[in-house]
């Protein structure tokens, strides 16, 4: 139905490198910090639209998140909202069947390295300065998520990563796992220790106080949950 250019999202390379992830300034969840290793990878440059989620949709019959219809929401180039870890690795997995490249979520560790584009230890994409300081940031994300890139990325030329909708990643969220995280390439650990147990995510939301998390902040739901202000961008080997 759909041909690979018109389904493939925009893509960043992201070279390997190592980088020290975690921060002492942030939550006990966010270290020890850490020097990890990640190979190269690439990133989509935005979060996954309603635009390209909409044909995902179309193409296999699935159920429209519970906010695909709302006003606030539907915007063909918002990000869509809604989407549980289940949906997004569905899509990951559609995206890859008719491309025939493989797509799937970043790791919490190669989510991180992208964001920080290159910036040791800074606290945010663009450096230390507090995120109020970005253009029009006290009339941004008043009732909904922002339609994807419509500001400046990052170093390494990805948008939005750090705010307009939390994502997804791969991971099983253990809140203690810094402490005994691979220096390669970590995937995070085999299960999750919370009761229910819990998928990390990355990255600010617009239902936020502070829209914009820091490089190095983690949070976590279960993998089925469906919250307004949830999203994901894919990567692929």
């Amino acid at each position: 139905m759909f041909t690979a250019i018109q389904i493939e999202p925009a893509l960043i390379e992201v070279s390997a490198a190592d980088f020290l992830m975690g921060s002492e300034k942030g939550q006990d969840c966010e270290r020890p910090v850490h020097r990890v290793w990640i190979d190269a990878f690439l990133l989509a440059a935005t979060q996954v639209t309603n635009e390209h989620f909409g044909r995902f949709l179309l193409s296999t019959g699935a159920t429209a998140p519970p906010f695909w219809r709302e006003p606030n929401f539907n915007h063909p180039q918002q990000p869509v909202a809604g989407v549980s870890w289940h949906e997004a690795m569905r899509y990951c997995e559609w995206l890859s069947l008719h491309t025939g490249r493989h797509f799937r979520l970043p790791t919490e560790a190669e989510w991180e390295c992208a964001a920080r584009g290159g910036l040791e230890q800074k606290q945010f994409p663009w450096g230390d300065d507090p995120p109020q300081l970005l253009p029009n940031y006290a009339t941004r994300w008043q009732s909904g998520p922002e339609p994807v890139a419509q500001y400046a990325p990052n170093a390494f030329g990805l948008y939005d990563i750090g705010d307009n909708v939390h994502e997804w990643c791969s991971d099983w969220y253990d809140p203690n796992y810094y402490a005994i995280s691979p220096k390669r390439n970590p995937e995070g650990p085999e299960e999750s220790p919370l009761k229910p147990p819990r998928k990390a995510s990355r990255g600010g939301s617009w239902r936020h106080h502070i829209k914009v998390a820091r490089c190095s902040a983690r949070s976590s739901i279960p993998p089925e949950f469906q919250y307004a202000d949830y999203g994901f961008r894919v990567a692929c080997d």
